[in-house]
């Protein structure tokens, strides 16, 4: 059955045609085909991009870190804020970790992932509360916070630096270990996308974050708790940069004052390619997934592909100047299309 014969006669397509359709139209699609294409082109350049025991596990490993931050950063955007400080948490709490295992031989190492998210998470909730209770926009607050948490962490750590002699070997070996031949820090990433999808598409909460973002003041008068839904999205936000500041250690054994600087941009970035609106209200947190995939694959593909290193970071900026351009232009387009129902009504 043809794509237009599913639209023509939507009592003869079974729930499962609908999805596949749904799936083949979908923008997170369009970006995982994207991604397929470079991953491929670079491999024909270079077999060892893929067909190699390291080039795999980079391949899946590298993404790790930006994917927990732009999935943190996609449940703030979506609510039609942004969080600008995540590289700034992502590094106070890496530097954190290293004075953990320094301070404290013999720490667990589990516990030292939840003081990691929950000191990332105590972050997000001083970017929540004077978002929320001061009324002032996410931009400014935000980048404000991302100078004062980085000035803490100049002020904290100095010229200072965490070395791989001061971690234990066993927290390093999470950098290199896999599970059928899938990292570890890739699994954890992966176990966060899915909790974090599951509860955005299913949960009351979820759905309401969305709802926030569509029209705020329009939520607001339906009786939806605007701001205690922000806060919580940035509270989200923070627990994943401070989780993303562990697997920093982990995966580079290393962390210093400048540690997850300019990060915050490389995750919005990720977070706008995977097809997430920038104005809020739509996009999966999956789209950010692959957003981030496909940023850090393509800084790894090209210079195989002997591309120079100014059209890099030329092919990032088209891409997310054509997904904003997209976005506005499918939004005016179902504008577009509600008028005429109306009209036809």
């Amino acid at each position: 059955m043809s794509t237009t014969e599913l639209l023509v006669e939507p009592s003869r397509v079974s729930p499962v045609q609908r999805a596949v359709v749904g799936a083949f139209r979908s923008r997170e699609f369009a970006i995982a085909a994207v991604l397929v294409l470079v991953v491929a082109a670079a491999t024909f350049k270079s077999s060892s991009f893929v067909f190699s025991h390291d080039g795999w596990r980079d391949l899946l490993l590298s993404p790790s870190l930006l994917l927990l931050v732009a999935i943190g950063e996609m449940v703030v955007i979506v609510t039609r804020n942004v969080d600008l400080s995540v590289g700034s948490t992502l590094g106070l709490s890496a530097y954190l970790t290293g004075r953990l295992f320094t301070d404290h031989p013999g720490i667990p190492i589990l516990l030292v992932f939840v003081i990691g998210l929950v000191f990332g998470a105590l972050l997000g909730c001083i970017n929540g509360l004077l978002v929320t209770v001061f009324q002032v926009p996410a931009l400014v607050i935000t980048l404000g916070t991302m100078y004062a948490f980085r000035g803490a962490l100049v002020h904290w750590a100095g010229s200072k630096q965490i070395y791989a002699s001061n971690l234990p070997d066993s927290f390093q070996n999470l950098g290199t270990e896999q599970i059928l031949t899938i990292p570890v820090l890739t699994i954890v990433g992966l176990a966060v996308l899915v909790l974090v999808g599951y509860y955005l598409w299913n949960a009351r909460g979820g759905r309401e974050l969305y709802a926030i973002g569509s029209d705020p003041e329009a939520a607001g008068l339906y009786g939806l708790p605007v701001a205690r839904r922000v806060f919580g999205a940035f509270v989200v936000c923070g627990a994943l940069a401070g989780l993303a500041g562990v697997v920093q250690d982990a995966r580079y054994s290393t962390a210093t004052s400048s540690t997850g600087q300019g990060l915050e941009l490389q995750a919005v970035a990720a977070v706008v390619i995977g097809g997430v609106a920038i104005f809020g209200g739509s996009g999966s947190v999956y789209g950010a997934a692959i957003g981030a995939f496909l940023l850090i694959t393509i800084n790894a593909a090209l210079p195989i592909l002997g591309i120079p290193e100014f059209w890099q970071n030329a092919v990032v900026g088209v891409l997310i100047l054509g997904s904003i351009c997209l976005d506005r232009f499918l939004a005016q387009r179902r504008t577009h299309r509600l008028i005429e129902s109306r009209d036809d009504a």
